[in-house]
């Protein structure tokens, strides 16, 4: 009780000091400051807002008139590469002619974020009516920003979602405050990721609105996934946004705190002047984004006609308190829907997840379908440690690699750092000029390494998929060197510098935390809440897609991470499509990150001559300790495929001649860290998980 008391109490200061809360009144004035500065001015008087031809929304168009009562016609395109998914977004917000709905869970300032925003405002000066829905813990933190947004103009429209203390800037006190008194509203996130134009095409997957997302971070990219739906079902994707939009704990931005401080002391502020980092890229893409030929050849031309499409995404009512006899109580939407259809399948089951926890539902879930008579083989494309942004939830998974393996009969591929055959173009992983000018003699490949490890695609190649029997596909295809996959290694002070511009502004608790969509710790130490350092320099990917596909029949894209915070605690959506022309696409797009070019795959450890059992069962102990995994020596490892004359092509982990074309890399191949510091990262890792927000 004393304990207790003392939580209380501490709470209590953290909340008096770490949040100063304005008056009701207060609020309506500044409230009032930003609608009164809103400019009314229309540039535009065409019916159509001035909108840009394109031919992206003419496939809206076509899909609305192939359309009947009864049976919808939609065509779905999947934008693997990033900054083609940026070049199709800015289309898109061009060709608007009524509305942009845009939702997410990441909304940065750097160039791919400005890009977007200034796009959103130059809509609503067309005429369009935009709303910009964020959630608070990840998304813009730069009061001027904000207070600019506020009030830039009558047709644009910015909430914040479910804002901790009804504030948009974080500090420590804050985080821990909200970690005392209130842990669970804290933790119940608006993972969705949306963007819908004139109710007509929608934009659903795992990006965020961030240069990590689109191929245009110098030190570290998501590999990520969205896929583009246009017909009848974005009504459904409008409606669910129009949900969230009416939700209680969707704020505008003028009536928090500390945005609504500003506009009472300053008045409206500024948008900050444009300051791109890389402007020749930014001007690239608008130069694509406006060219109908290339739209068409990269999103039209490889539409497919599909007809049974869904949009599945929780409610805001999901962040009410559940009745404690009805634990699900028809408040989640998207997770069922998925389960039920894994729990169908009947021959394969291709799960793709950058972070690989499961909860005990999902963990009957598998277990059940593994004590099928004719069980459907289960492949996961999921991150390595050298990947993963997310070092903490990547320990999780180790420890479970036996239980994942041998007892779910899962297949498990761990994304590599430096894929050699990514859907990306690789001119774009090239240092940032901000960081200055390099030393001659001192070059190295920006896919880490030196000339010889940095073959790759030639660009223009990254879109393109192959198709391969899952676990047993072809063997790597030839690949060129090209003058861009090479670059010059940072230095240390231009480094911190160029990272230091990037912060600037930034929340408090930014600055010490790369942002992540799973916020591991802030008050764990610097070093769990980053990616581990590699043993190459360069700039590196990590897997972020989440998708699914069924017996090469049903394909899952969306927000899901499948693990336990995507169930419990974030609202998630998924487009579930029905066709198996699609699902095979999406099928070659995972199968393709699962190449030993690409990834490593997880197999058993050939065992000891001695003491096997003794190891296998101290293990297995170590497995079931709810905190921490003392035992260093692990029931599976990675492998790297070596082709030859007796090895043209990979193999599954099960085959008999598995170790002869395969050699075992270690647990943490590429994580430049010793054995002892790695041990003691690890048991702080999950010291960690005790405290942070997962």
């Amino acid at each position: 009780m004393n304990l207790m008391l003392r939580l209380m109490a501490l709470a209590t200061l953290l909340l008096v000091g770490g949040c100063a809360s304005l008056s009701n009144s207060e609020r309506a004035r500044a409230a009032n400051i930003a609608v009164q500065a809103r400019s009314t001015v229309v540039e535009c008087d065409q019916a159509d807002r001035c909108a840009q031809e394109s031919p992206l929304r003419a496939l809206a168009g076509r899909a609305f008139s192939e359309s009947a009562p009864g049976q919808p016609r939609h065509y779905a395109t999947i934008l693997d590469e990033g900054e083609e998914a940026l070049v199709a977004r800015l289309n898109l917000l061009r060709s608007a002619t009524r509305s942009i709905d845009l939702q997410t869970y990441i909304f940065d300032k750097d160039d791919s974020a400005r890009l977007v925003l200034d796009e959103l405002l130059a809509a609503s000066r067309r005429g369009v009516k935009v709303r910009l829905l964020i959630d608070q813990l990840s998304a813009i933190s730069d009061l001027q920003i904000l207070g600019a947004l506020s009030s830039a103009h009558q047709n644009f429209e910015l909430r914040v979602y479910n804002p901790t203390f009804g504030k948009a800037r974080l500090n420590y006190f804050d985080y821990a405050g909200s970690v005392l008194c209130c842990f669970r509203r804290f933790n119940q996130r608006m993972h969705n990721k949306l963007l819908v134009i004139d109710d007509a095409i929608g934009v659903v997957g795992g990006r965020n609105y961030q240069d990590d997302y689109y191929d245009w971070d110098a030190e570290y990219n998501f590999r990520d996934r969205d896929v583009l739906v246009a017909g009848p079902e974005a009504r459904t994707m409008a409606a669910n946004f129009e949900a969230f939009w009416l939700a209680p704990r969707s704020v505008p931005a003028e009536r928090l705190n500390d945005v609504g401080r500003i506009l009472l002391d300053s008045g409206p502020p500024q948008m900050p002047p444009v300051d791109y980092r890389r402007p020749e890229r930014v001007q690239r893409v608008i130069a694509e984004a406006t060219d109908t030929a290339w739209i068409t050849r990269s999103f039209v031309d490889t539409a497919l006609p599909v007809a049974s499409v869904r949009y599945v995404a929780d409610l805001p009512r999901k962040h009410r308190r559940e009745n404690p006899e009805h634990p699900r109580n028809g408040q989640h939407v998207t997770e069922p829907q998925l389960d039920r259809l894994i729990a169908e399948a009947q021959s394969e089951v291709l799960l793709q997840t950058p972070y690989l926890v499961l909860s005990k539902p999902a963990r009957k879930l598998f277990a059940d379908l593994r004590q099928q008579p004719d069980p459907p083989r289960v492949l996961v494309s999921t991150n390595s440690l050298a990947a993963t942004d997310n070092p903490i939830v990547y320990a999780l998974s180790y420890k479970y690699k036996r239980r994942n393996m041998r007892e779910l009969g899962f297949n498990i591929f761990e994304f590599k750092p430096f894929p050699l055959d990514a859907p990306v173009d690789y001119r774009n992983l090239m240092s940032d000029p901000i960081a200055g000018d390099y030393p001659e003699g001192r070059r190295g490949s920006m896919l880490g390494g030196s000339a010889a490890g940095s073959n790759a695609r030639p660009p223009g190649s990254g879109g393109s998929t192959r198709s391969a029997d899952a676990g047993e596909g072809t063997g790597a295809g030839p690949v060129v060197e090209t003058p861009a996959a090479r670059s010059h290694p940072r230095t240390g002070s231009a480094y911190q510098n160029a990272r230091e511009r990037r912060r600037a502004s930034g929340s408090e608790v930014e600055r010490d935390l790369l942002r992540t969509e799973t916020r591991p710790s802030f008050l764990g130490s610097r070093a769990v809440n980053r990616p581990l350092p590699v043993t190459r320099s360069g700039a590196r990917m990590g897997l972020h897609a989440k998708s699914l596909v069924v017996d090469r029949r049903i394909g899952v894209i969306g927000t899901h991470n499948f693990d336990p915070r995507s169930e419990n605690y974030n609202t998630e959506g998924a487009v579930i499509i029905d066709d198996p022309v699609f699902a095979q696409r999406l099928a070659d797009s995972i199968l393709r990150d699962i190449d030993p070019q690409n990834s490593w795959t997880v197999a058993p450890r050939s065992k000891p001559p001695v003491l096997s059992g003794l190891n296998y069962s101290m293990g297995k102990a170590s497995e079931a300790l709810p905190i921490l995994d003392f035992w260093p020596w692990r029931y599976a490892t990675d492998y790297e495929f070596q082709p030859g004359p007796d090895c043209p092509e990979p193999l599954p982990r099960q085959h008999p001649d598995f170790r002869s074309c395969y050699t075992a890399v270690g647990d943490f191949p590429e994580v430049n860290v010793g054995p002892k510091l790695l041990l003691v990262r690890m048991l702080t890792a999950f010291g960690a998980g005790l405290v942070p927000i997962l």
